[in-house]
C-alpha cells in the first residue's frame, strides 16, 4: 500500500467521522425539542450537522476518485448514494432547519418527520456503502 492507499484510508476515516458527526446529534433532537432546547438544536444543526453533511459528500467523492478502480457514476450504488445524499440535504434544509428553532406543534411534526426520514436515509446509505448493489 503506497501513499495513495494511505491517503484513501485517511479519506475513509474522515468520511466515517463526518457521517458520525452528521447523524449522531439527530438522535437527540426529539428529546431536546421536548425540553424546549431549541437554541441548542439550532446551533447543533447549523454549526455541526449541516456542515458535516456537506463535508461527508466531499470526502465521499474523494474516496471515489482515490479508489483503485475509479468509480463511474453509472454504477448503481454510487448513483443512488449521491441521490440519497441530495435527499438528505433537502430534508435537512427544508424540514429540520426551520423546525429546530420553532416550538409550535407544527414544527414538532416537521422535526419528527425530518429526523425520521434522515434516520431511514442513514440506513439506506449504509446499505449502499457496504453492499454496493449493482457493482
Amino acid at each position: 500500500m503506497g501513499i495513495d492507499g494511505n491517503l484513501y484510508n485517511v479519506f475513509l476515516i474522515a468520511h466515517l467521522l463526518t457521517a458520525t458527526v452528521a447523524f449522531g446529534p439527530l438522535f437527540l433532537y426529539p428529546r431536546l425539542h421536548r425540553n424546549g432546547e431549541t437554541q441548542t438544536m439550532a446551533a447543533l444543526h447549523m454549526r455541526l450537522v449541516f456542515p458535516a453533511l456537506a463535508l461527508m459528500w466531499v470526502l465521499g467523492m474523494g474516496l471515489a476518485g482515490l479508489s483503485d478502480d475509479v468509480w463511474e457514476l453509472t454504477q448503481t450504488w454510487l448513483s443512488l448514494s449521491i441521490v440519497n445524499w441530495v435527499i438528505l440535504m433537502v430534508v435537512s434544509w427544508f424540514l429540520i432547519r426551520p423546525a429546530v428553532s420553532d416550538t409550535s406543534p407544527e414544527a414538532a411534526k416537521k422535526l419528527a418527520m425530518g429526523t425520521g426520514i434522515t434516520h431511514l436515509l442513514l440506513v439506506v446509505g449504509l446499505y449502499l456503502m457496504v453492499f454496493k448493489p449493482g457493482l
